[in-house]
This record gives C-alpha cells, structure tokens and sequence, in this order.
C-alpha cells in the first residue's frame, strides 16, 4: 500500500499544472527533485575525478563539475523562494471553488523585482481580477501597483484588487454576478494566462 501511494504521488507530481489546487506542493517537490539530481551529478563527477591519475581528464571532470554548478543554481535560487509557501488548505479551495464566479486560479506565486506575491486564489471576473494573498506584511499599494502595471503593458483593464482578508476576498466573489451575463471579448482567458506566466 506504501508503495502504491507513493507511484500516485509521483504521478500527481507531473500531472499538476500551474495554476490548480496543489500545484506549489508539486513544484516544490519537482525542483527538490532536479536539485537532487544536479547534486549528484556534480558528486559522481567529483568522485571520479578520484578515480584517474590522468591529469587532462581531472581537468576536464573538475571543469564539468564546476559548469554543473550553474544550472543547479538556476534551479535552487527559486526553489529556495518557493519552498516556504505551502499549497492552500483545502478547505479554502473548496470555498473559493464554489463561491462567487470567474475563472480561478489556485497556488501562485508571482515574483517581482522587490518582494514575493503569494496568490492562494485568483479570480479572473469581467469586473475584474480578484487575488487573495494569505500574506499580511504584503506592501498592497506597491504589489497591485505592479501587477496593473503589467496588466497594462499586456493591454488589459488595470483592474487587479489584492485582498488579504480571507472574508473580504470571499464576500467579494459571492457579491459577483454571473460572468456569463457579460460579453466574452478573450480578455479573461488572455488574463489567466498572464497570471500563469508571472508566477514561477
């Protein structure tokens, strides 16, 4: 039975995509994944160094370890960033899954040049875009001023509100009408998108 949840659990790892409900869990454990493997590769190359008196291909083995070190850096830099959000708890998931209306997003995290954004749901509604972080010492002015930033850059309304009052955010999405009563121009769709490419 171990052992059987364990191969659905690696499954789940590459099945979730960005954006649903327990997608940083699966990150998470996809990047610690390729560190891993970063670090033992620069090991195995490392210990065969070890193994050669030829000392060209020390060189070249030393040389190799040292370029391994680049990608894995790449790699554990917002692996690092990442590994302190958890996905959300699952009973706001299904809160916000059935509250209100829109297009919803799970499991964010967006990343500026000055600080993180932890977007546990984003609602894309006609009305606008409806994001709650979980994070109170967020700079709210400085983080909505960047995302409408970017929303405008992409040509979209400047129309992104942060909550980080778990019961504001919700009694704003049951106070929205149906997005089907509004007409569909492909600006939600192009936002989701956007939402998804911000986030690492």
């Amino acid at each position: 039975k171990k052992k059987q949840k364990e191969e659905v659990q690696m499954r789940t790892i590459g099945k979730t995509k960005k954006g649903e409900y327990g997608y940083r869990n699966a990150h998470n454990k996809r990047q610690a994944l390729l560190v891993c493997a970063c670090l033992l590769l620069i090991g195995a190359q490392l210990f065969a160094r070890t193994l050669t008196d030829n000392e060209a291909a020390k060189n070249i083995l030393t040389v190799m370890a040292v370029v391994s070190v680049l990608p894995m850096a790449n790699i554990a830099s917002p692996f690092l960033v990442s590994l302190r959000y958890r996905s959300i708890d699952k009973a706001l998931y299904e809160k916000a899954k059935q509250s209100g209306s829109g297009q919803k997003l799970f499991d964010l995290i967006v990343t500026t040049p000055k600080q993180v954004i932890p977007v546990d749901v984003a609602v894309v509604h006609p009305v606008g875009v409806f994001l709650y972080c979980s994070n109170p010492k967020l700079d709210l002015t400085q983080a909505e001023q960047w995302l409408n930033a970017a929303f405008r850059s992409h040509k979209l309304d400047e129309n992104v509100k942060i909550f980080v009052s778990k019961e504001k955010f919700l009694r704003r999405l049951q106070s929205l009408k149906p997005a089907e009563g509004y007409e569909d121009d492909g600006s939600a769709a192009y936002a989701v998108s956007l939402l998804k490419s911000l986030s690492m």
